[in-house]
């Protein structure tokens, strides 16, 4: 067995980590739902700008704590210090049980939703008894989450060397997509779509603007999160300092100015309808339809899994580092905490796809959505406010960055993505409610693990 991390991951793959778990398949997918609830042009890209501005201003106040704690876990091991062990391990287990598993799964099923493309009895269910139904796209998720855990399990060049071949190639596709639909802009569908962009009618879908624009909000949200991901894996960040904030702000940034320009390619080639009633959610596709028939399907699809196979890859790789630093602190099960001889925890990945592929079957790609982003922003939420706390109890802490606009961007995260939250509350108060079972189930799980590590150490 390995001893220590190994140092692998530099400034390019960090950046490929950031942009590549963040880029999946739900900018392909999400705009059809968002135009569904917000019905008008102006709105829909609304909501991704708001989305990118929260997305970014929550990366450049989380710079500071990666800059203070470059170390394996990320997210919980800021928690951990900010408030208390239980709040942190409330953190790890909603982690594993729903956020990263969760969105494993959705990104899982969406990689085999476009795998359909090609063939389409996976978009056929093979068993249905009541509300539960079993189709070929779960069972493909569950393959193409062994298949990466596995790889993963080999040490993290072979991880890294995946995200870095997927990644760069999925964000020179973004940009590929972005530049030929500029080209085939319709300047009848412009038209169309921009006369009245700002028209919302509250007698259909939602009756407030507010809660459509939050409800949009959850697959936009989605779309770019998994940009802390990189923070988990700090102890195999070379200079990770300065690495990890390098390559938060520079990730993040990238993904915030294509997903908008994205979208506008959409609004300038399909009318908010075609968007709104795509296939399958698969608005990319409708666009490569509409604009280059067969071919151009198919070749999108090969990009689009490819996008979705490298986001699959940086989740799987960075959630497993969670678990593992858990588990060093005697709050999860003991053989999780250790790595294998290539310098990787294995255990920790394997638990992680197991749970990850039982969540292939719990719902569809929606219900995972709702599910992992509420739970997702209250920690968020939690993270960026333990920024103020550290600041205020540990005032001589060395800092090497310093979150810019504070308290101002810090602040602003917290007022937004609270709103958010109520608005979640208002339109889907069932997978709130869901999630917070969840997060609460957590309670009695910390003071069994405290048990076990207690019994073990007399032992």
């Amino acid at each position: 067995m390995a001893n220590a991390f190994k140092k692998e991951i530099r400034l390019y793959d960090a950046v490929m980590l950031v942009a590549g778990t963040m880029i999946g398949s739900g900018i392909y997918l999400v705009t059809a739902d968002i135009a569904r609830n917000v019905q008008s042009a102006g709105y829909m890209l609304l909501v991704w700008v708001i989305s990118g501005v929260i997305t970014l201003f929550g990366a450049l106040s989380y710079g500071e704590l990666t800059s203070m704690m470059p170390k394996a876990g990320g997210q919980y091991v800021f928690l951990q210090r900010s408030y208390n062990n239980m709040v942190a391990f409330l953190y790890g287990w909603t982690l594993f049980m729903v956020i990263q598993t969760g969105t494993i799964a959705a990104v899982g099923i969406g990689f085999a939703k476009f795998t359909g493309v090609f063939i389409p009895v996976l978009s056929e269910s093979f068993l249905e008894i009541g509300v539960f139904k079993l189709t070929y796209q779960q069972f493909l998720a569950v393959f193409t989450i062994f298949l990466l855990t596995y790889m993963n399990t080999r040490g993290v060049k072979y991880g890294k060397y995946i995200q870095n071949l997927f990644g760069s190639t999925k964000i020179i596709a973004l940009i590929v997509l972005v530049l030929a639909g500029f080209f085939m802009m319709n300047s009848e569908v412009i038209k169309q779509n921009f006369t009245h962009a700002w028209q919302f009618n509250s007698t259909t879908q939602n009756n407030s603007l507010l809660v459509a624009i939050g409800i949009g909000l959850v697959g936009a949200l989605f779309s770019s999160d998994a940009w802390n991901n990189i923070s988990f894996a700090g102890d195999e960040v070379v200079n990770p300092q300065k690495t990890i904030r390098k390559s938060l702000f520079i990730g993040v940034l990238l993904v915030v100015v294509l997903y908008v320009l994205v979208n506008v390619v959409y609004l300038s080639i399909l009318p908010i309808t075609d968007i709104q009633h795509a296939p399958e959610d698969r608005v990319a596709i409708a666009v490569a339809a509409q604009t280059g028939g067969k071919w151009l399907i198919y070749l999108l699809t090969i990009l689009i899994m490819i996008s979705t196979f490298s986001c699959l890859n940086g989740c799987i790789l960075s959630g497993a580092r969670v678990y593992y630093q858990m588990a060093k602190d005697g709050l999860f099960f003991r053989q999780v905490g250790k790595l294998n001889v290539h310098g990787v925890p294995a255990k920790s990945l394997w638990y992680q796809g197991v749970w990850a592929s039982v969540l292939c079957f719990s719902g569809t790609y929606s219900n995972l959505l709702n599910y992992v982003m509420f739970a997702v922003i209250v920690f968020y939420i939690l993270t960026i406010a333990g920024l103020f706390i550290l600041r205020k109890k540990e005032p001589d802490a060395e800092r090497p960055y310093k979150t810019p606009g504070y308290p101002v961007i810090p602040a602003l995260y917290i007022v937004f993505t609270t709103i958010f939250i109520i608005l979640l509350l208002m339109s889907s108060s069932e997978y709130a409610a869901g999630s917070l079972v969840i997060v609460c189930a957590g309670i009695p799980a910390y003071y069994g693990f405290k048990k076990m590590s207690f019994k073990s150490n007399k032992t």
